[in-house]
């Protein structure tokens, strides 16, 4: 076989699997990405109902959501808020708030609210904490968001929203303070949004973005 033949058909092999790799990359990103998308929905779902007690409500808590934009809310981004309704009068809502000055970055986090602005949990979304010592703040690591339940504006008062190193009533970590204080921080801010547009969170039909406040 003349040597330029050899190179041409050599050369298209390499091309036929090139191009079946290529396919197969892509058959497997499709088939993955469904699964990835339908994990992440049941993992919102699953903190929704863990912050919002299913008793309390009758409208399907997910699809009832607005994108809203504020810097209270710590995100450059719309970010997602969802309504709890009973009957169709408003119950609680689940905001997502970033908290941008972690010790290793962003901390992405959910603070459920009753309609009266009292706190029913938090949970965290992801952040990028120091193993063993910031990432205490997630769930699955301690009880810390805990210590959140059942506080709101002025219970404690505006000065104690700190850790207790700053002279305020949450606990820090030993090692460990900007993670905690970050998050004090975004709860806090969450809520004084929430006390802010309370009515008009409501009132925005689903799935559309509210105008920016502030």
């Amino acid at each position: 076989m003349a040597p330029s033949r050899h190179m041409l058909r050599t050369g298209l092999l390499l091309g036929l699997f090139a191009a079946a790799g290529t396919l197969l990359v892509a058959a497997t990103h499709e088939a993955t990405r469904e699964r990835i998308v339908a994990n992440e929905r049941a993992y919102l779902l699953r903190t929704l109902h863990e912050l919002v007690p299913e008793e309390l409500y009758d409208n399907d808590l997910a699809a009832d959501r607005i994108l809203v934009r504020d810097p209270l809310l710590g995100g450059r981004e719309p970010l997602p808020v969802f309504r709890a309704r009973r009957g169709g009068r408003p119950v609680a809502a689940v905001l997502t708030a970033v908290a941008p000055d972690g010790y290793g970055g962003a901390i992405r986090l959910l603070v459920g609210v009753r309609h009266d602005g009292t706190v029913l949990g938090v949970r965290i979304l992801s952040h990028k904490e120091t193993p063993g010592l910031g990432d205490a703040i997630d769930q699955a690591k301690s009880p810390w968001v805990e210590g959140f339940r059942g506080k709101r504006l002025g219970d404690p008062p505006a000065r104690l929203w700190r850790v207790r190193k700053d002279g305020g009533v949450f606990d820090q970590f030993t090692g460990a303070t900007i993670s905690p204080r970050a998050v004090v921080k975004a709860v806090r801010r969450a809520l004084e949004y929430y006390q802010r547009h309370r009515e008009a969170l409501f009132a925005v039909p689903p799935s559309r973005e509210e105008p920016r406040h502030g």
